[in-house]
């Protein structure tokens, strides 16, 4: 099992990036896909998920209409576009697949940095 993002890089505040993160080793349309991130010295927190089919998506406040998540099942791709970068959303993002049969069980991407500067 494998998640391994990319897109990551250094952005001037106001500035865009497209984070991917492909899948490989399990079916990737049977498991909803998130995205966390963690910055220096925080806790690790949940910035957007999706659910398995892609009909549903939902965000963290501080992200809303802002970063859009997306899914393409026939590649194995999950995509995080980042519009209106600001500072704080400097972090490393890390891409995740979980799925519940009677346990939850999760997959982790190694993550890709996102820095946010003038």
């Amino acid at each position: 099992v494998q998640l391994v993002e990319s897109g990551g890089g250094l952005v001037q505040p106001g500035g865009s990036l497209r984070l991917s993160c492909v899948a490989s080793g399990f079916t990737f349309s049977d498991w909803d896909m998130n995205w966390y991130r963690q910055g220096l010295g925080a806790e690790r927190e949940l910035v957007a998920a999706i659910t398995h089919s892609g009909s549903y998506t939902d965000y963290a406040d501080s992200v809303k209409g802002r970063f859009t998540m997306s899914r393409d099942n026939a590649k194995n791709m999950v995509y995080l576009q980042m519009n209106s970068l600001k500072p704080e959303d400097t972090a490393v993002y890390y891409c995740n697949a979980n799925r519940y049969f009677g346990a939850w069980y999760a997959h982790w991407g190694h993550g890709t940095q996102v820095t946010v500067s003038s």
